[in-house]
């Protein structure tokens, strides 16, 4: 059977919601991620600076 192209159904509406979702809180967890690791990695040079 094949799908039909054209308008999406509802079902295919509330799938793209999901992953849009899914997509954004994936993204600030790893910009969380990236920034934490910027902040200690800037920590560990200015404690090799200080000694």
């Amino acid at each position: 059977m094949e799908r039909k192209r054209g308008t999406p159904t509802s079902r295919d509406n509330d799938r793209e919601d999901r992953l849009r979702a899914a997509l954004k809180a994936n993204l600030a967890r790893r910009k969380a991620q990236a920034k934490a690791r910027e902040a200690k990695s800037d920590g560990d040079e200015q404690d090799k600076e200080d000694s």
